[in-house]
């Protein structure tokens, strides 16, 4: 599929690029699950025009209705893969499907979904990472742990098939796209249908300890809770992230790539509603305007 713009992540920032794209005439295409967004679920009562307590949930559906209105394509998967070629933009989704565009809006937010279990933190760096692209080839040739649930722990069980010795897929309540899941379990990746309590290990990893009382063995623990962070599709796209995991964006939402634009969290505080509405609305136009050069 081909189109004028792409906007990553389906929040508040994300929604609002795609409304104000889509108004300035751009084929405009909305990825990600509003589920997501960190307003999903919780309840407002700073944001202007809305008295008293307003759902995030109401405020999402809303924008999306509007963004669809307009003539937005509302693609609700997770992008699990992207480059960039000669001034377009190649991303690929959970359904296998891959959108070229001219010009690309990040609005994906900034955190990492943990696990919260003890060893995480303390491991990190040493056998715990978060992004199997980034640390694959650290890995060969020993076993490894994949945990989570969605497409982005599919991806990253197959991708690690190809180096390490061993990949446990470690999941409960698995809604990774069907597709992606048969890639990876024909690609070598065992799926261990449990939940993981603690990393051990002295120096580095040693073992996953499971709910079920079992224990696997293996030298490294990829988390991959969700779709792919802001930070990966950034530098996937060429745009290196500052120290905190922020995007730098000029007054326009320009990145430091030509026809890279980012909004909302992934820019820095305040995380606030206002803000990422704001500069989502200016980084849609600015996207806009360039797949028209």
């Amino acid at each position: 599929m081909n189109a004028d713009v792409v906007v990553i992540g389906s929040g508040p920032a994300g929604i609002q690029a795609a409304i104000s794209s889509s108004r300035r005439k751009a084929d405009t295409v909305l990825l990600g699950k509003p589920s997501n967004s960190a307003i999903s679920g919780t309840e407002i009562e700073n944001y202007f025009g809305f008295a008293g307590v307003t759902g995030g949930d109401s405020l999402l559906s809303n924008g999306v209705s509007q963004a669809k209105a307009f003539g937005c394509n509302v693609i609700p998967q997770n992008v699990i893969g992207a480059s960039a070629d000669g001034g377009t933009f190649s991303m690929e989704i959970e359904s296998g499907e891959v959108i070229v565009s001219k010009a690309v809006v990040i609005a994906t937010g900034v955190s990492r979904n943990k696990l919260n279990i003890p060893g995480e933190k303390e491991f990190f760096g040493k056998g715990v990472s978060y992004c199997a692209d980034c640390d694959c080839n650290f890995y060969r040739d020993v076993p490894v742990a994949v945990v989570g649930a969605d497409s982005a722990a599919a991806a990253a069980a197959k991708l690690l098939s190809g180096y390490a010795s061993k990949v446990y897929w470690v999941t409960e309540g698995m809604v990774a796209d069907a597709r992606l899941v048969d890639e990876a379990r024909r690609a070598g990746a065992e799926i261990v249908p449990d939940v993981p309590v603690e990393i051990q290990g002295a120096s580095a990893v040693d073992a996953v300890v499971l709910k079920s009382g079992g224990r696997i063995s293996v030298n490294g623990v990829f988390i991959e809770l969700g779709g792919r962070s802001s930070v990966d599709i950034a530098m996937d796209f060429g745009v290196m992230p500052e120290a905190d995991d922020t995007i730098k964006a000029g007054a326009g939402g320009e990145t430091s790539v030509e026809g890279v634009y980012a909004c909302g969290d992934i820019t820095g505080r305040p995380w606030q509603v206002a803000k990422a509405v704001g500069q989502g609305s200016v980084a849609g136009v600015s996207a806009a305007d360039h797949s028209r050069r």
